[in-house]
Parts: structure tokens; C-alpha cells; sequence
């Protein structure tokens, strides 16, 4: 991998993460489409990191009610009213809405492997995030806050997310459908989704630190990994503020299209390339 497509790669992540339209799904479509021959071995350590990028823009978007959440789970730890406070009782749908993909991660490990190597499953599930989101539309109805969010429907959200772990089925779409499915207003699922993301993209970069250690030549392949690391982070920053506004006045519709266009050119090439 070059230092121009990790450039890219990372262009292509900080959009892809937090728009519902899979930044998995992207990261093997891309190289792909753009008929670029990269090593395996190297493939998936750098999707992995890429998303870390991510993952720092996000914390950075929503640090001071981040802070707010940490603050108030401990104080409520300690004084035994753990819901005591809206902040607090936040920080712990948050944990329950991340355990469903702690598990689906934990037993599908192998077969989401696998299939971040196929580029036609990879292009299917695109239309079934194109499906997911045009449902959710269908079905909205929206008029919840994220501090309405109950137990079961962080729960449920969760649930969504288990859908993500393979390539082409967006995490941001799937949990903001969920959350969509569940009667909160685009943008708040949409920051529920944000902020319940960070657990599992921690975990996901914490996993892949031996990956990292396992990569041949680690040292020469720095550079590449710095590169898509931080332009992942910058342009993830920019995609956050710009879908936040933009689900604010705008409805889920214009993704699902670009799902759907993207999956038949993606399997249109694959069937001209045998």
C-alpha cells in the first residue's frame, strides 16, 4: 500500500464512518473498483486503524458531554444512584446497548473475516443497508429526545448493531434505523449511534494491536498507517457535524439511493471482470 491510497483509503473511511452507508463496505469496494492489489496481510490492520481515526474524531466531537457522562456514572457509582442524573443514566444505555455486539463480534469473528474478502458479499449487503434505511423511513415515527431512550430500546439499538460487523451493512445505518425503528428523531439517533460506537471501535482497535505487531516490516508500513490514520480522523470530524445538520432537516432516503447505486456498480464490474 502506498502513502497516496492510504490517503484515500482514509478519505473514504472519515466519510463512510459516520454516514449510513458502511465504511467496511467502502474499505473493500474501493481498492477494488480502483483495481489496486494490496496485500492482505496488510489490508485489514490498516482498516482496523483507519477507524481509530475515527473513533479519536468522535470523542473529540462530543468531548465536553462525554466528560459529562464519565463524571456523572462515577458520581453515581459512588453515592449508590447510579440513574441519579440524565447523564448518568445515558452512560449506561450505552453499555447495554453495546453488549449485543460484544457478543456477535466474540462468535462471527471468523465468518466476518471471510467475507472482508468478498467483494460480491460485500456489494449484497450494501442493498440490505439500502433496504434497512428506506424500512426505518417508512416506518418513522419520530418524536423522542436521546434522554427518552429507555433500557429495552438501547437494547434494541444494540441489536442493530450486530449487523455491522460485516462489510457493506453500515453501523451508523444500522443504529441510527434502529433508533429511527424506535421513535427518536433522525438526528438524535443519530448521536445515540455516534456516542455508542466509541465502546466498540475501542475495543475493535484494542483487539488489533497484536495484528499490528504481526505485520511484516511494521516499520516501513508506519508511514502508510499514519497517514490514513490521521486524514480518517480530520475528515471523520467534518462527516459528523455535516450529517448531524443534515438529518436535522433531511430524511434517510438520499443514502439508501447511493447504497443501491453503488452495490449494482460494484457487482456490474465484478460480472465484466469474471
Amino acid at each position: 500500500m502506498t502513502i497516496w491510497q492510504a490517503f484515500i483509503m482514509g478519505i473514504v473511511q472519515g466519510i463512510t464512518e459516520f454516514l449510513p452507508i458502511s465504511s467496511s463496505g467502502h474499505l473493500v469496494i474501493t481498492p477494488y473498483l480502483l483495481g489496486w492489489s494490496i496485500n492482505k496481510e496488510y489490508i485489514f490492520t490498516f482498516d482496523v486503524l483507519v477507524q481509530m481515526g475515527t473513533l479519536i474524531a468522535v470523542i473529540i466531537y462530543f468531548w465536553k458531554y462525554l466528560w459529562k457522562i464519565i463524571v456523572s456514572v462515577i458520581k453515581g457509582v459512588i453515592v449508590k444512584k447510579p440513574f441519579a442524573t440524565q447523564e448518568a443514566k445515558l452512560g449506561w444505555l450505552i453499555v447495554i446497548a453495546t453488549i449485543p455486539a460484544v457478543f456477535g463480534g466474540l462468535f462471527l469473528e471468523d465468518l466476518v473475516e471471510s467475507a472482508f474478502h468478498s467483494v460480491q458479499i460485500t456489494a449484497v449487503f450494501l442493498l440490505l443497508t439500502a433496504l434497512l434505511l428506506w424500512v426505518s423511513e417508512c416506518m418513522s415515527k419520530q418524536m423522542n429526545k436521546m434522554e427518552n431512550i429507555s433500557t429495552l430500546d438501547a437494547f434494541i439499538i444494540g441489536c442493530f448493531q450486530i449487523l455491522a460487523i460485516f462489510p457493506g451493512l453500515s453501523r451508523s445505518g444500522s443504529t441510527i434505523a434502529g433508533g429511527i425503528l424506535r421513535k427518536l428523531k433522525r438526528e438524535e439517533a443519530a448521536k445515540f449511534s455516534f456516542l455508542m460506537s466509541i465502546p466498540v471501535m475501542l475495543g475493535a482497535g484494542v483487539m488489533s494491536i497484536k495484528n499490528l505487531f504481526a505485520v511484516p516490516n511494521l516499520l516501513e508500513f508506519l508511514p502508510v498507517l499514519l497517514v490514513g490514520f490521521i486524514t480518517s480522523g480530520l475528515v471523520g470530524f467534518i462527516s459528523i457535524h455535516w450529517l448531524l445538520k443534515f438529518l436535522n432537516k433531511n430524511k434517510l432516503g438520499l443514502f439508501s439511493i447511493y447504497c443501491v447505486v453503488i452495490s449494482l456498480i460494484t457487482l456490474a464490474v465484478t460480472f465484466l471482470r469474471g
